[in-house]
């Protein structure tokens, strides 16, 4: 079954190039934000909050990010999502202890996640602006 959340907002074609910069922005093994679930897409999401805020990436918070938008979360939803982002190559597994991995975004889970937001930006009319990370809007 097609889990899609876009509510329809989506073109199913994939842009010819980054607005923000020349670079191409889509992973290496061909998925596309339109291959990916909702509870996959959010799952990104969750990582990269998790990752934005200097927190662990284990199951356990992820599941917490993802409950408010998707209700009780269980082990058998989870991890086999996680598992397809990571043989998709979005996602990286590690051990974090003997009992628990920690889940990070690859250049290409972060890139699908840029490309999206550039298709997003593009139809709301909005500009996006590259900046070194100051904080002060100077341009990168």
């Amino acid at each position: 079954m097609y889990d899609d959340n876009s509510w329809g907002l989506e073109s199913p074609e994939r842009p010819a190039a980054s607005t923000i910069s020349d670079q191409r922005l889509v992973a290496d093994g061909g998925s596309t934000w339109g291959d990916l679930t909702g509870f996959q897409r959010d799952a990104l999401e969750a990582i990269a909050r998790l990752e934005r805020d200097n927190e662990t990436c284990y199951g356990l918070a992820i599941k917490r990010r993802l409950e408010p938008q998707h209700g009780t979360v269980n082990h058998g939803r989870l991890y086999p999502n996680l598992d397809t982002l990571v043989e998709r190559g979005l996602v990286e597994k590690s051990a974090l202890d003997k009992r628990t991995n920690e889940y990070l975004l690859t250049d290409d889970g972060r890139g699908l996640l840029l490309q999206r937001l550039e298709r997003l930006a593009d139809a709301c009319e909005i500009g996006l602006a590259a900046t070194d990370g100051s904080g002060d809007g100077d341009l990168a």
